[in-house]
């Protein structure tokens, strides 16, 4: 399934209407290789078993990408309770740019400024090119982008594409993680920790019957519903 350019349109304009191989070396916190070795598919994997809520990820996110006041890159939600006093516990998710492969915010711009870099596959914003129309937030599934109070353009993650990717490092969120429930990765390398990591267990991906072929994975906690 495709998303056409014509469809998210239509569907954009109602609710305007209507409202070298990369590998990641943990021990010192570096990606080794570029984003010019080549094409690469850079995705995610959220681990939600070891996720605690701290939301460190989302602070260093912010310090790191000069997010402002009010908007956020990246958000992590907690679920309702799960189970009765004194075993209760929560489910925590990551809420944020799912870098997909086929992006319909990419397909609506009328402008080119939102794109697909064919060297890393992260889904980006020209923010000098961004004319503020809207259609993307609009035809973003998963409601992930908002228009930066300061550039004025639509922003979302870019998984640190112009801060700590072009330094050589791993994303903000990465790096932060106490409990190392973030794992960042080429998806084009069948050797890197990714890999690995999706093939050795359970994962699902949200909202896949859209076809958009999202690269931000999730190992779903082992209390309650998977929330999709």
């Amino acid at each position: 399934m495709s998303c056409s350019r014509r469809d998210v349109l239509i569907g954009g304009s109602a609710v305007i209407m209507t409202t070298a191989i990369s590998s990641v070396a943990y021990g010192s916190k570096t990606l080794i290789g570029t984003m010019e070795d080549g094409n690469k598919r850079y995705g995610m994997v959220h681990d939600e078993t070891a996720c605690i809520g701290c939301t460190a990820c989302t602070d260093a996110c912010r310090d790191v990408n000069n997010v402002p006041e009010g908007v956020s890159r990246l958000v992590i939600e907690r679920s309702e309770p799960i189970g009765t006093f004194p075993d209760v516990g929560y489910q925590f998710t990551r809420v944020s740019c799912q870098h997909c492969d086929n992006a319909p915010c990419v397909t609506v711009c009328p402008t080119a400024a939102s794109y697909i870099d064919p060297k890393t596959g992260i889904v980006d914003v020209h923010s000098d090119l961004c004319v503020g129309c809207g259609y993307c937030l609009a035809a973003c599934p998963y409601k992930v982008r908002f228009f930066n109070p300061e550039t004025k353009s639509a922003d979302k993650c870019n998984f640190c594409r112009d801060t700590n990717l072009k330094a050589g490092k791993l994303p903000a969120c990465v790096e932060s993680c106490p409990t190392k429930a973030l794992v960042f990765g080429d998806l084009n390398d069948p050797n890197s920790e990714i890999n690995k990591v999706i093939k050795t267990n359970a994962v699902y991906r949200a909202k896949v019957d859209l076809g958009t072929e999202p690269k931000l994975y999730k190992i779903p906690a082992t209390k309650g519903e998977i929330k999709r």
